[in-house]
């Protein structure tokens, strides 16, 4: 059966395809090959300015010409190499030989032993990935995050006025502002992708046990650690390890998977938050004519956005959590448990993409119900209560917290008249029961 979105296994690549395909240019099995195809002809071209004597003759000429082969690295180019692994049972080996195909076709034949010299295979995994991990978080996922960050400032400074009652441990508390708690969430946001950012992208790049053995062996007056440093750092953009094993030893990547987790339960928390005011009635939602919320009960407008950002924001953080506390552990040199994994790197990468999508439809369905916060704030008047007592305590009035406790902690409702009630038996001037008297659940809302 050919795939296609009604036969993946996965809902990545089926069900949520239309949302997730960008992510292919930098997680699918082309998009890898391309990426390693890459950093051998870079690898290549650095290593011609490199001082190795046999390579003195490149004088940069022909270096459009050897980018163009991933520049212009198509699919065909992809199955090529892909039969070349049947044959070599090496994805990366594959890699070498196809190179070493094209090499001829530009009349290189003396130079082929130059392709992927003295390196092993994770040299150009270990650099590729990291690459193209790099990539994705630069052109998808930074930007993605920021509109679901700006859709939050945005609807923040549109609310920024509007009293809300807060409530601690799910019972009425000290009122808010709308805007304000939405604010918390951007302030949160804006802190934690600051921090993603400044996490290096490191990579390893050092032969077959990260010692430049081979290099050594053959040119020992070259000094390859500082060769290995320009490339890796200046040519490819990323953070060269610098003692390692024949693999990196992913401590960086695992703690960009630790941040992307933060960030995903930042939005999680959100997501639970929306969700609890869309069933308080705080929010309305935008109806879609011809859309179903329900198969038996005609009138629901079900908040499915934020249920499915929680469900795929979950299923991300299992990923990430495995992904950061395997990828570090590898018996002594290496041992291949990490290749089998880092295949999969695109999956958390693309669940957080499903639920940031989501997160952005579901505010953007939001309609605000600002009656439903008013009538919540004058149910409560009891938590003027704090204010009232703080006004005493500033006029020295002897015992206020237990005054208003004794007033507020019964089953009975409190209103505006019982407030004011109370505050006429208080022995305090009239000044100060008109400034007591003015405060209402409304406006008791703080800077």
């Amino acid at each position: 059966m050919a795939l296609s979105p009604l036969t993946a296994v996965s809902p990545v690549d089926g069900r949520y395809h239309h949302v997730t395909h960008e992510l292919s240019a930098f997680f699918s099995e082309y998009a890898l090959i391309k990426y390693r195809v890459f950093v051998e002809v870079e690898y290549f071209i650095s290593l011609c300015g490199s001082g190795v004597p046999q390579l003195a003759h490149f004088d940069g000429s022909l270096n459009d010409k050897l980018r163009d082969i991933y520049r212009h690295f198509s699919l065909e180019d992809a199955q090529w190499i892909k039969e070349k692994e049947k044959e070599t049972n090496h994805d990366v080996k594959a890699v070498e030989y196809f190179l070493k195909d094209r090499f001829e076709s530009l009349g290189l034949v003396d130079s082929l032993e130059f392709i992927h010299f003295g390196l092993t295979s994770q040299d150009i995994n270990n650099t590729a990935i990291p690459y193209s991990w790099k990539e994705a978080l630069t052109n998808v996922y930074i930007p993605q995050v920021n509109a679901v960050n700006n859709t939050l400032r945005q609807l923040a400074t549109t609310w920024a006025r509007i009293p809300m009652l807060a409530r601690t441990h799910g019972q009425p508390a000290s009122p808010t502002r709308l805007g304000k708690e939405i604010n918390v969430f951007v302030e949160r946001l804006t802190n934690q992708l600051q921090l993603l950012v400044s996490i290096p992208h490191a990579a390893k790049f050092g032969g077959a046990t990260g010692n430049f053995n081979a290099h050594q062996v053959a040119y020992p007056d070259l000094d390859w650690v500082a060769f290995g440093n320009a490339f890796v750092n200046d040519t490819l953009g990323l953070h060269r390890s610098q003692t390692t094993t024949q693999i990196e030893h992913y401590d960086h990547f695992a703690a960009q998977c630790d941040a992307l987790k933060r960030i995903n339960n930042i939005l999680v928390d959100l997501c639970r938050d929306i969700w609890a005011y869309i069933s308080m009635d705080y929010f309305k939602q935008k109806i879609t004519k011809g859309q179903v919320g329900s198969s038996a009960m005609p009138h629901k407008v079900n908040p499915i956005d934020f249920e499915n950002a929680e469900g795929n924001l979950g299923i991300a953080n299992a990923l990430f959590e495995h992904l950061a506390a395997k990828l570090p552990i590898s018996r002594m040199q290496r041992d291949l448990t990490d290749s089998t994994v880092l295949r999969n790197i695109g999956m958390p990468m693309a669940h957080t993409l499903i639920a940031f999508k989501s997160t952005i439809k579901g505010l953007n369905k939001l309609i605000l119900n600002e009656a439903a916060l008013k009538a919540d704030l004058e149910q409560n008047w009891a938590v003027v209560a704090e204010a009232i007592q703080t006004i005493l305590r500033r006029e020295g009035y002897p015992k206020p917290y237990e005054a208003l406790k004794e007033l507020t902690r019964t089953n009975d409702t409190i209103t505006q008249t019982t407030i004011a009630a109370f505050v006429d038996t208080l022995n305090v001037s009239d000044t100060v029961k008109a400034e007591l008297k003015a405060i209402t659940p409304w406006d008791y809302t703080g800077v």
